[in-house]
Parts: C-alpha cells; structure tokens; sequence
C-alpha cells in the first residue's frame, strides 16, 4: 500500500531502523506516563526489538504506521490500530509523539487525520476508539479537535503517581467524520 501523507508528515511502515528512536522513548517517563501500563516497567532493547520485529513481519494483531517527516521519512512518533473488529466495523487508536522536539505542534493530530481517512475510507471500518487519562489534557484536546466525542469515564480506573485517575472513553463513528469533513 502506498503511504499516506499530507503536507506535514507520511504515515509508513515500520523499519529496523526505527529501533533507536523508538529506544529514545520507551523509558522517558514524561512520554510512558500517558502510555498504557506495559510502560510502567524499563522496556529492555529485547522487548523494543521484539515488538518491532513482530510488526515488521506482521506477528501481532496490531496494525500500524510509523509516523514521519515527508521529506527524509525520519522517525517522529507511531500510529497504531489495535482490537480491529471486522464484524462489528471497530477498531481502537493508540499513539504516541517519540521525539520530544514535536510535541504539542499538531503532528499528532496530523496523523490521527490521515488515520481516520484510511480507517473509514478504506478499511470501511464504522467507528474509532481510544482512551485517554484524565491529567492528560493536551491530549483530550487534541482528540476533541480531531472529532472524538467522549463517551464515559471508569471513574479512578487508573492509579498513576500515588493518586487515582479517571480513564475517559472516546470514539469518532463514520457518520461524525463524513459531517465533520462536508462542514
């Protein structure tokens, strides 16, 4: 499949040589502390390596791109679908900005668009999912600007830096992305 790009960044594979940069992250707490709990432990370069390999040669039920720059195809962050359910037309989001230099400048939402493109366009999925922390505010944001619409909470579902935090449940259906781009 060929990438999907805009102006700004190019969703493509995953390369062995997006090890290091993806090492760059997985241990930096100010990037892991919005991640799911896999992150709570050091990633080792195995654990890195391994998954890398596996989406590299297709190994998991995840699906993914890499984020990158348009020009060089340089690492910038990582894209993913995940819980892909082809009989009720569902899948869950995940992502994450790895390299500290493009946070908060609108990559992500950037991806997250291309993404939602493809997932109702062209995989004719019928709705996109994720969850957020409650302390992670710039990225509810972001999902509000990008046409998730919160659909609950699990009240102190999380336990992150001795206090309890809520998990709130956003989605984005395929009738609220075709309103959303004919606006």
């Amino acid at each position: 499949m060929p990438y999907l790009k805009s102006d700004r960044i190019v969703l493509r594979e995953y390369r062995m040589e997006d090890l290091p940069h993806m090492r760059e992250w997985v241990n930096n707490f100010e990037i892991t502390n919005n991640l799911h709990d896999l992150f709570i432990y050091p990633q080792t370069t195995h654990d890195t390596e391994s998954f890398l390999k596996d989406m590299i040669e297709g190994n998991l039920s995840v699906k993914g791109f890499i984020i990158a720059t348009p020009d060089e195809l340089e690492y910038i962050g990582q894209i993913d679908l995940h819980k892909i359910d082809w009989k009720n037309r569902s899948a869950g989001l995940g992502i994450v900005i790895g390299k500290a230099d493009y946070l908060g400048k609108g990559y992500g939402k950037d991806a997250i668009e291309l993404l939602k493109e493809f997932v109702f366009n062209t995989l004719n999925l019928n709705r996109l999912e994720l969850e957020v922390y409650e302390y992670n505010v710039r990225a509810y944001k972001c999902y509000l600007k990008c046409g998730f619409i919160e659909e609950g909470r699990s009240r102190q579902g999380l336990f992150r830096q001795g206090k309890y935090w809520d998990v709130i449940q956003m989605s984005i259906l395929r009738e609220e992305y075709e309103n959303g781009i004919n606006r």
